[in-house]
């Protein structure tokens, strides 16, 4: 009787147990969608990038898609944002609503692009009126970028030499916008160089009968001067 009642016992534990377990609630899974970070040199155009990141799924599930969001075309920084994903079985179902997911923001970066800006060079023999260029060269700009302005500044007039000073560019895009701040900017002086004018000058010639004092002319002639 005693080794009966032992039985009963076990087996009526057995079925409260798996009784137990089929009432347990089912906790959505957490998993975590991350968008990726990614970064460029201006080059102004969008800066994009729709892929992602996830931790571990349900075995057989798989994500189907993500919404990722995000774009940045001038210098500076800005959010790249997962969302609406959609998760599925291996039999192809919807299992998103057992998932709790949480998504994370990616960054996108754009740099700022190197140019050089050099004043141009001059020189001139000396004419007394000052020498001075305007001109400039550059390196290449993104595409559609133009160097809408640059102040020279350099004045060179008796001989010799002094630098031609470039500063204050503006740079547009296609569309007229100043994208001056996408660019880390080098300058580089040019130089103004006055040389020496040649002249002649020539002493005057002169004869006289002999009458005992001594000849003189101080006379000259030259070629033009400036």
């Amino acid at each position: 009787a005693v080794i009966n009642n032992a039985a009963a016992t076990t087996e009526t534990d057995t079925q409260e147990h798996t009784h137990s377990l089929r009432d347990a609630p089912v906790t959505e899974k957490e998993v975590t969608i991350t968008a990726d970070s990614d970064t460029k040199v201006y080059d102004g155009t969008a800066l994009t990038k729709n892929s992602y990141t996830n931790s571990a799924l349900g075995a057989g599930d798989a994500i189907e898609s993500v919404t990722v969001t995000g774009s940045q075309t001038i210098v500076g920084t800005s959010n790249n944002v997962p969302s609406a994903a959609v998760i599925k079985n291996a039999a192809n179902e919807d299992v998103t609503a057992s998932y709790d997911i949480t998504y994370v923001n990616g960054t996108l970066e754009v740099t700022k692009k190197t140019v050089t800006i050099t004043a141009a060079s001059d020189e001139k023999v000396y004419d007394g009126t000052p020498l001075t260029n305007n001109g400039y060269t550059h390196t290449a700009l993104a595409a559609g970028d133009v160097v809408y302005s640059v102040n020279v500044e350099g004045s060179q007039t008796v001989v010799g030499s002094s630098d031609n000073v470039p500063s204050e560019a503006v740079i547009k895009n296609a569309a007229n916008e100043d994208v001056t701040a996408s660019y880390e900017i080098t300058y580089a002086n040019g130089t103004l160089e006055v040389t020496e004018k040649e002249v002649t000058i020539t002493a005057d010639r002169d004869t006289t009968v002999f009458a005992g004092t001594a000849l003189t002319n101080t006379g000259y002639t030259h070629t033009a001067l400036a």
